[in-house]
Order: C-alpha cells, then sequence, then structure tokens
C-alpha cells in the first residue's frame, strides 16, 4: 500500500511538472519573463508575495541561491518585524484573509515604478492577496499571478471586490494543481476515502524556477550579464552578491 501511493503521487507530481515544460518551451511563459526583463532592465525589482503555503513560492523566487538579486519577498510577518502588530496576530489564518492588510504591507516596503509582482495563491481569493494585487494594479505595476484555475474557480472570493487574484493580474500563470490540491486517495481508517499529497508547492517553485531561468537566459542572450546569486557558502559567494546588492539597498531587504 505505502509503495502504491508513493508510485501515484510520483505519477501525480511528473505530470503536472511536464505539462509545465510542455508550456514553458511552447512559450506559454514568455510574457511573463518579458516582464520581469524589462523591469530589471529599467531598475526595477521582483516584488513575490505568498502566504500560508505559497510563501515558497516568493522564497524561490527571491534572495536565493541562483535566484535573481533584484527581488524581494514581502510576508504577514512584516506587520510584526517593519510594523506594530504584536506576533501574536500571525497565529491562525486571520491576516491571511484580512483585505485590509494589503495596504498596511504597502507602507512597510519601497516600491518604485518599474517594480513587478508576482503573486502566488492556489485559491487566490484570499483578502489579504487580492488586496495586494488590487494595490499594485491601482499603483500602475505588473501584476503575474501563479495560482490554481481549477480551485479558484470552484470557490468563493473572500475580498469585498468580489474579485479572484487571477481575474486581477495581467498575467496568469496556472499551477495545475486540482480543487483541494490533494491528489491521491487513502483510506482514513473507517473506509473513507480521503486525499493526500498536495502539489501546489511543487509545482509553484518549478513554475519559480522556470520564470528566473527564463529571465537569466533572455539577459544572457541579449549580451548581458544576468544579475543572479551566488550560494553564500561557497567562496567569493558573499563578496559577489554584496556588490550586486548594493545597487538596491532596502528595497531588497536588509544589506546585514
Amino acid at each position: 500500500m505505502t509503495r502504491d501511493v508513493f508510485g501515484a503521487f510520483d505519477e501525480q507530481v511528473r505530470t503536472r511538472l511536464s505539462e509545465l515544460q510542455s508550456i514553458a518551451q511552447s512559450g506559454g511563459l514568455d510574457e511573463a519573463v518579458e516582464a520581469m526583463v524589462s523591469s530589471i532592465r529599467n531598475g526595477g525589482v521582483l516584488q513575490a508575495f505568498g502566504t500560508g503555503h505559497s510563501q515558497a513560492f516568493a522564497m524561490e523566487i527571491a534572495g536565493r541561491a541562483g535566484g535573481l538579486i533584484p527581488t524581494h519577498a514581502i510576508a504577514l510577518r512584516d506587520t510584526v518585524l517593519k510594523g506594530d502588530r504584536p506576533a501574536s496576530d500571525l497565529k491562525g489564518g486571520l491576516l491571511e484573509r484580512d483585505s485590509n492588510i494589503a495596504n498596511e504591507l504597502w507602507e512597510l516596503h519601497e516600491f518604485h515604478p518599474e517594480d513587478v509582482f508576482l503573486i502566488a495563491s492556489n485559491s487566490g481569493v484570499n483578502g489579504s492577496i487580492v488586496g495586494i494585487a488590487l494595490r499594485a494594479k491601482e499603483e500602475g505595476h505588473t501584476v503575474i499571478a501563479v495560482t490554481s484555475l481549477e480551485h479558484t474557480n470552484a470557490v468563493t472570493p473572500k475580498h469585498p471586490s468580489g474579485k479572484r487574484l487571477a481575474e486581477i493580474a495581467d498575467v496568469v500563470i496556472d499551477n495545475l494543481a486540482p480543487f483541494g490540491d490533494a491528489t491521491v486517495p487513502v483510506g482514513d481508517g473507517a473506509g473513507e476515502g480521503v486525499l493526500a499529497g498536495a502539489v501546489s508547492s511543487i509545482t509553484a517553485a518549478y513554475i519559480a524556477q522556470l520564470l528566473t531561468l527564463g529571465t537569466a537566459a533572455r539577459i544572457q542572450e541579449a549580451g548581458e550579464t544576468p544579475p543572479l546569486y551566488l550560494s553564500a557558502n561557497i567562496p567569493g559567494g558573499d563578496e559577489h552578491n554584496d556588490a550586486l546588492k548594493a545597487r538596491y539597498g532596502e528595497r531588497i531587504g536588509s544589506m546585514a
């Protein structure tokens, strides 16, 4: 039984990653890549945001080895670390669903007109996610969404606007996760079938890496050097990174 579910999950993941690869190869990510390249060339920063497990997408985009240096992750915890909220506010999912948190987050960071927003949410309907997307659009920024179209179209928006992330974004990338995210039936001990094996974190991370690779390759093809992080755990990594990070300062986070 255990080996059966391992194999079933492997198939679910491989099938989706293969489809994303085909989408990328056929140009399905080109619009997002072009927006990211344009932002970087014009001195912009790629602003990544996600809540819950979709925070992992922002971590794949921003501040990691092999990633683009002009990137910055926005997080709900910023309202505690940079703002005045108590740490207790981070418990549960209240902030994630708070439609007013977007304006609070906005005032905690420095955004420039050239910045592009990459926003990930499997459901695409929570208040904070929709709020950030709406505020970014109001301020004239390009918004790239990574979301499950199957899931978002099956649930009711929670933001007062009545909108979904996919209905706001300039570019929408389907993470190919199913409704409910989990993919593999397993027994619950009472003979009832339940599902495990969520895939949205895996497919979103893969999309983040495809976007990073596509952007870096497009910059390199134009005869320029892509501004990429080296691992801080290899000789010369810190020196390389710090020299490039200095161009952006606090726009991409602390220089400490």
